[in-house]
This record gives C-alpha cells, structure tokens and sequence, in this order.
C-alpha cells in the first residue's frame, strides 16, 4: 500500500508534533501518522498502542483519524478518551508499551499535536524526524486491520496512587485546572488522598475563557493565589493543559518554582535509594546540586528536554528527574514518566509531616534569578550562534563552563545559561546570583559574550 502524504516540515518538534488547526494538522495528517506510526510499532513487534487526547475542540477529530490510521497499519489500539497525558504514559506502562496522545499542552487553543511513546520509549529527535520520512514517501506495510477497544483508565489509574501515597493529615487544597484536561480527574485524586478541595475552572472546555492552563506564567496563578487567601488552604496547585506539568503556591503567594521542589522530592527519595542519581535539566537553580549531595546523592546535570531527561534516567538508572519548566519524573514508586498530579499527590506526602507546609516550601534554598527569558533569531540561527559560544566561553577560575546544553557558566555566587531552544527559533536565557550584585554582574558578562556573536540580541520575555 502506498499513501503519500506531504506533512509541514516545520510541526515535527525535538520532542513531539506540534501545529495549528487546521492549517498544519488535520483528519489527513492524524491519520497518516497513525498508520506510519502503527507500522513503526508493528515492526518492533507491539501489538497495541494506547491512545488518548486532551480537552481541546479539535483533540477528538485528530484522536478519531489517528485511531483509523493505527488501524489500517494492522495494529490494534487501547481507547482511553479523554484523559490526561500522563494517563496516557500509564496506560502505556501497564496495558501496552506504545501509545499517543492527541494534545496541545499549554500552547495556545487553536493549536494541538501528538506525544508518542513507542516500545516503553518517548521518542524525539530524528525518531520523530524518521515518522515524517514514512509520511512522505507513503510505504506501509499493512498486515490486515486491527481492532479498537475502549477502556475507562482512570479507575485504574486513581487506585493505583491512592493505594501507594500516604498522607500523615488531611490538608486543606485548592487545585486551579485552568479549564485544561486535569479538571476530570485531579479533584477525584486529591478527594480519593483525603484532602479538602476547592476546584478552580475544572469544567474542561477547549475555549480556556478563563486563563491560560500554564502554570509557568505568574499571571495565571492570580486566581489561585487569591483563592488561598480566601479559603484558608495549607497549598495552592496549578495545572498545565494536559496535566504532565505542576505549579506550586504557598499561601503568602509564594510562588515554588520546579527546582526547589526537586530539592525536597530528592531529600525524600534518598532516604530511600541512598547515593541515588538526581538527573536535572541546565536550567535549573545553583543551589539544588549541594542540595542533592547534603541528602547523600549524586546530582547529574542534562540536557532540556523531558524526552532527553527520560532517556538519561534510565541510563543511569535515576530514581528521580526533573527540570525547570515543570516536569519532574519519579522512577522510585512509579514508572518514570512526568505526572502533574501525581508529583502533587507525593508532595503532599511529604508536607502532610509537617505542621505549616507553607514555612518548609518557603524554607528551601532560593536565590534571585530571571526568569526565562528569549532572543528572537532566524530559523537555523541559535544552534549557530551556540556553537560559536562555545568556542568563545573562555572565563577566568573559579568559574566552570558547561557545554552539556548550549553554554552555562557557573561563578561561586551564581550562573548563566545561554542555549538554543529545541522547539522554536530562539535563544533561552536564564541568570542567578545569590544576591542581586551577583546577578547583575553575571547578567552583564553573559550578555557581553553573546553580543560578541550577535550584537543585535534583543532580550525578552520567553512565550510557552
């Protein structure tokens, strides 16, 4: 059989698929990938792939096309509707080994996409590349039609952590799902923990009228940070769009960025795995390395990415992972995927001990950062521009330069980053000083060397 079809370049992602609706992805595309996809898995001998979708208008014409797709390659597929993405990720750990989910994540409503897992693996890189590669040259090799079946994974999915997370106290909850996916589940799983919950916009609508369901954005924590207030809670969650990503806020407002949750998550798990590995992305704070090695582990710095951060944990066996941007990947009592709500539910664990959750958040190490921040560059240009950084990156002892992802410079009292973004066509920026001098000098050197290679870098704000 041969089907040619001519996919956008520009949608296959370091990590994922990603476009608009319907001007990149359509019933055409999903059903396309679906059957190079379905042949893909059907040569590494799976069976079965797993497939779910988010709570965007267009998720259940591009989850219906794909499913036709994986069908007509022969394989059969595991339904699971409308869940979350790490829904999806268990049903591939524990009912198959393959699955797709059909979603946008944070990205903006009229945008959608596809997070792949083939064979216990999520793919990226030229993996994703190699699915365009079929899509275009229209080879597949079908071997008769699978078979659809639907399942209800959430029963499942919600007694397998109640029945593992352990909460000392009930604790008082507000959730904000920002109208994404985790509305149909997250307030069934923190109810099903003990806890006392207050749901902010947790009808899932595609419109998101509400805010945005990123959690990285301060301006879509007001409402929670209000709600706290109002209600008395011990802690304030917040969801991304599908639910693989969590922000935390302290009832004084305080917003508990992703690395200083790794901080107390690898103080908890190396109790448990003692000289365990903590893999953390390069954007990540200073402070969380001694952090690690004052809890007895052994703190390893990686590249972006939550496909790339998979892949080094199981390499090095890494009983927990995480990165700035909000995913953070526990392998001890799980399965190593990224989970919003499942890392909330084992925060709780761990605060539950404590009688002012708030004060023992507040209390881990911090210190004054940016926050991410972008220059905007020509297609192709920051790998470019990168590469003559690191040729460039010559600074004096005590400072160490990494080049693990793009270039980090690490003084005594802070670091700076610059690297290429993997998804789009700009440079990612971050400093820290352990105090606001620091930071400004260290800001400024990095700064200085980058305008070396392009003396017209324009520095803003990074749009999720």
């Amino acid at each position: 059989m041969t089907d040619a079809f001519r996919p956008p370049a520009h949608v296959f992602k370091a990590y994922d698929i990603r476009g608009v609706v319907p001007d990149d992805l359509d019933a055409d595309f999903a059903r396309a990938l679906g059957r190079v996809f379905g042949a893909r898995a059907a040569a590494l001998g799976e069976r079965t792939v797993a497939v779910g979708r988010d709570g965007r208008l267009s998720s259940p014409m591009l989850a219906e096309a794909l499913i036709e797709g994986l069908l007509e390659a022969g394989v059969n597929v595991l339904d699971v509707g409308m869940v979350t993405t790490p829904m999806l990720y268990f049903a591939a750990s524990t009912r198959c080994a393959s699955g797709i989910q059909v979603t946008g994540s944070h990205n903006p409503k009229d945008h959608n996409g596809f997070k792949m897992v083939l064979a216990g693996r999520a793919i990226h890189g030229d993996e994703i590349q190699a699915l365009r590669a079929a899509m275009e040259s229209g080879a597949l090799a079908a071997s008769g039609r699978g078979r659809a079946h639907r399942l209800d994974i959430q029963p499942e999915y919600l007694a397998r952590i109640a029945g593992d997370v352990r909460l000392a106290r009930p604790l008082k909850l507000v959730i904000d799902c920002g109208n994404g996916v985790t509305g149909a589940s997250a307030p069934d799983l923190f109810r099903a923990l003990g806890c006392d919950v207050t749901v902010l916009y947790g009808e899932v609508d595609g419109e998101f009228p509400n805010h945005h369901p990123d959690p990285s954005k301060p301006e879509n924590l007001r409402d929670l940070i209000a709600a706290l207030q109002r209600t008395g809670a011990d802690l304030g969650f917040s969801f991304d769009g599908d639910g693989d990503r969590l922000g935390v806020v302290t009832p004084s407002g305080q917003n508990i960025f992703p690395d200083r949750q790794l901080m107390l998550f690898a103080q908890d798990v190396l109790q448990r795995v003692p000289g365990g590995t903590i893999v953390f992305d390069v954007k990540c704070s200073q402070r969380l390395a001694p952090a690690i090695r004052a809890a007895g582990g052994v703190p390893l710095m990686h590249r972006t990415g939550h496909s790339l951060i998979k892949a080094k944990m199981r390499e090095v066996g890494a009983p927990l992972g995480g990165e700035m941007s909000g995913h953070i990947f526990f392998q001890e009592r799980w399965y190593g995927f990224d989970d919003g709500s499942y890392a909330g539910a084992r925060l709780l664990e761990i605060l539950s001990r404590h009688p002012d959750p708030g004060a023992v958040l507040e209390a881990l190490p911090t210190s004054h950062a940016t926050p991410e921040l972008n220059v905007a560059c020509a297609e192709g240009e920051p790998h470019r521009i990168v590469a003559q950084l690191q040729r460039l990156a010559r600074f004096d002892p005590p400072a160490e330069v990494s080049t693990v992802d793009g270039v980090r410079v690490d003084w005594p009292d802070g670091f700076g980053l610059i690297r290429a973004s993997n998804t789009t066509p700009v440079l990612v920026l971050r400093f820290e000083g352990h105090t606001p001098e620091a930071l400004a000098r260290i800001e400024a050197e990095m700064m200085a060397l980058l305008r070396r290679v392009k003396p017209d870098a324009e520095v803003g704000a990074a749009a999720h």
